[in-house]
């Protein structure tokens, strides 16, 4: 008896799919290139906010750079995947970084989450590849 691998079909998602998923990633792109231009400027808020979780003040441009790149990634289709995977792991430090200084749960610690969450929905919602990966 021989078997034959089936492979998962994965349709194209709809352009309403499309549609709102660009949509959620415009969200998160704006909110990210907000972030990290501020960081790349060292505006006093970041040099406050840094003093506050005790990071060095001089390390917010260099933030502020990765962000920038990691935001590139993930606004470009063809790499919109490893820009999430980057965007991910970005935003983990920024919840152990304010959960270590004891900032509050739901509006402070979690807020990178939630920006996780929308980041990975906006590019589900618009990427095939996505889907096959997380939904075979």
């Amino acid at each position: 008896m021989t078997t034959h691998p089936t492979r998962a079909t994965t349709t194209a998602p709809s352009r309403g799919a499309v549609r709102a998923g660009w949509i959620i990633s415009l969200l998160v792109i704006a909110f990210m290139l907000f972030d990290s231009i501020i960081h790349l400027l060292n505006l006093d808020v970041v040099k406050t906010s840094s003093a506050d979780l005790g990071l060095p003040v001089d390390m917010a441009p260099k933030i502020g750079i990765i962000a920038l790149i990691i935001i590139v990634l993930y606004a470009i289709p063809r790499t919109a995947p490893l820009g999430a995977v980057l965007l991910t792991g970005y935003l983990g430090g920024a919840v152990i970084t304010n959960w270590r200084t004891d900032q509050p749960l739901v509006s402070t610690v979690l807020f990178a989450v939630y920006v996780g969450i929308f980041a990975w929905l906006g590019v589900w919602l618009r990427d095939s590849r996505v889907r096959a990966l997380l939904l075979p």
